[in-house]
């Protein structure tokens, strides 16, 4: 995921140039402090007191000048007019979270408002195409079966969530102004692995393998996750 954001900014914006960055619903933080490593200004919006939490202890440890790279602010993703001017943002993050909301076209729409013109949109989603892929794989044949009807599914907290469809995804994004540049599949071998796993010992060869398959077809066709990149026209 890291690498294909690094590959959408690299392709985008000259080298060295230092970005203006929203993470909407951050968690604890590790892309937004990442992309505060590389220079940029990052600022993480995060509702969940936890995650908040877990974010500013994690920034505490780091040198000054990474510190005052990084705010945070405590919020829902939806309400980003409520904090942000428009076109404040060259990037734009929002990963993981539209699975957790019935209807995420307002969040969208404001989202693409606090987008600068040329500026990125980054969404991690849960893919809907592929729902049967986790249940069959696993030996579950009525989970699969019910899964090709249907982009509701429980994951592994045990939580309901919500799947999207790239197509209707690739719709929405060219109605708010920031039509589909490029995506890839997430998780398209590792999606089954247990819980808790421990990296195998040859982790990057593992890594390389999901990068190469998260963008290439059929491969990322039937990933776990879908990463869509949006332009801000």
């Amino acid at each position: 995921m890291a690498r294909q954001v690094d590959e959408q900014i690299a392709g985008r914006f000259p080298v060295g140039q230092r970005l203006r960055v929203l993470d909407v619903g951050m968690g604890q933080g590790t892309q937004a402090l990442r992309l505060a490593r590389l220079g940029h200004q990052v600022t993480g919006l995060e509702q969940d007191a936890t995650m908040i939490a877990a974010a500013r202890a994690a920034l505490s440890g780091e040198p000054e000048g990474i510190r005052e790279r990084m705010r945070i602010i405590e919020g829902d993703g939806r309400e980003t007019g409520a904090h942000f001017l428009p076109g404040s943002f060259d990037v734009v993050l929002c990963h993981g979270v539209l699975m957790y909301l019935q209807d995420p076209d307002a969040l969208l729409a404001g989202l693409a408002r606090v987008l600068a013109p040329g500026g990125l949109l980054s969404l991690l989603v849960r893919n809907g195409d592929a729902l049967a892929m986790r249940p069959g794989l696993a030996g579950d044949w009525a989970g699969a079966l019910a899964a090709f009807d249907s982009v509701s599914y429980r994951n592994r907290l045990g939580v309901d969530a919500r799947a999207d469809r790239r197509a209707a995804l690739t719709d929405t994004l060219a109605g708010i102004g920031a039509p589909l540049h490029a995506w890839y599949g997430v998780r398209v071998f590792t999606d089954t692995a247990p819980d808790g796993t421990e990296p195998p010992a040859d982790l990057e060869t593992l890594l390389a393998a999901e990068e190469r398959a998260g963008k290439t077809d059929p491969y990322r066709r039937v990933a776990a996750l879908l990463h869509l990149c949006g332009v801000r026209g």
